[in-house]
């Protein structure tokens, strides 16, 4: 059985795909692999049914009807943005468009040319090859890659050393629909050969209601507007954290409620899960806590943060910072991380004299987060 010859939920869980944490973190915007499984019943199957990213749905659609009317296969399709705004989604929608079938693996899952040459050679006439954060595909298999999506053919080699031989080898007409997190590690060669790129960008609020409230017809869950607004309002503005908040909520309401989920049933049930009104979790409130109390606000390393809070560098610096930063409620200065004004509010502390010390420019600090110039990792 080829990487993506199986189920939907199977393809995802694929090597290299993210597993949930051993933490309770109900505003992770990755979906572990038992999420997906759920996910899969609550995706749209159109474009008329895939709510929010107006502007990409627009798009895609004059691509996908263009493509069906010239009776052949769109444009290679790149979607890029953070985790959780839909891009899985409207590569399967892509598919039900075109009539065509999704075959679906991830960047990590290959690992050698011969293994998407494998894949490519399997698809029937019109396919859509979906692959998940394609930049950390294999360089031996991005550049066979180029040659597919180009010409419909791929080179197999045959034998080692002098006598290796190259056997060209015509696959039918696909479209490769790829997806990642971090479009700045994509080559610059894959890139340019796609013909459509899509921005995904975080949902507004009254998306999100709108997400949440197609979720509670499929669910079966009677969801008021104030409470569809609240638990949108502490979503991030990301589909895939709103639908899961709605199940906690949803459980918290048919075991201790009515099982209505209400404004009161919703604000009781966040406060349990740790999920305060602007969306922070116990992770990001520790984060900020020590930042604002330990460190005085900063500026510091982004390792000396997580041995204070107990974690790990890594996860600091991919699960709460994103938010943290989008939120203004953190800043990332060549010095090391800096609270900034609305953190010390949030937190209910004061505001220190002479404000927050944010000199240095607001760059990214190194990626390992430290610094020798950083003030507490020195």
């Amino acid at each position: 059985m080829s990487a993506f010859d199986r189920g939907l939920s199977a393809a995802d869980a694929g090597t290299g795909r993210y597993t949930a944490p051993d933490w309770d973190d109900a505003v992770d915007p990755r979906a572990g692999d038992e999420e997906r499984v759920v996910e899969s019943a609550l995706r749209p199957n159109s474009l008329a049914d895939f709510i929010g990213q107006p502007k990409v749905a627009r798009q895609l659609d004059l691509v996908l009807e263009g493509a069906k009317r010239r009776g052949r296969p769109p444009d290679h399709v790149l979607l890029s943005g953070p985790p959780g705004l839909g891009k899985t989604s409207l590569a399967l929608i892509i598919g039900s468009e075109l009539g065509t079938g999704v075959k679906i693996t991830s960047g990590p899952a290959i690992e050698r040319s011969g293994d998407l040459a494998a894949m490519l050679s399997n698809l029937a006439p019109g396919d859509v090859l979906f692959i998940d954060e394609i930049h950390r595909i294999a360089r031996p298999a991005e550049e066979l890659l180029y040659m597919a999506m180009e010409d419909f053919r791929v080179d197999v080699v045959v034998g080692k050393g002098p006598g290796a031989t190259a056997i060209p080898l015509e696959i039918n007409p696909f479209t490769l629909v790829g997806a990642t997190t971090r479009a700045g590690l994509l080559t610059g060669p894959l890139r340019d050969r796609f013909g459509f790129v899509g921005q995904m960008e975080f949902y507004e609020t009254a998306d999100l209601q709108k997400v949440l409230a197609r979720s509670a017809g499929l669910l079966g869950v009677e969801l008021t507007a104030d409470g569809s607004a609240e638990i949108a309002g502490r979503s991030r503005g990301t589909p895939r954290i709103a639908n899961r908040l709605l199940r906690r909520v949803r459980d918290f309401a048919e075991v201790k409620a009515d099982g209505r989920v209400t404004l009161e049933v919703a604000r009781a049930a966040l406060t349990l899960y740790d999920v305060d009104d602007l969306g922070l979790d116990r992770l990001d409130r520790s984060v900020l806590d020590a930042l604002v109390t330990k460190f005085g606000g900063g500026p510091v390393g982004v390792s000396t943060l997580a041995v204070a809070v107990g974690e790990e560098p890594h996860t600091v610096e991919e699960v709460c910072e994103p938010f943290l930063v989008r939120a203004g409620l953190l800043a990332r200065t060549p010095r090391g991380r800096v609270a900034t004004e609305a953190a010390f509010r949030h937190l209910g502390h004061a505001v220190p004299r002479g404000g927050v010390p944010l000199s240095g420019g607001t760059g990214d600090a190194p990626s390992d987060g430290s610094s020798a110039a950083t003030l507490f990792d020195a």
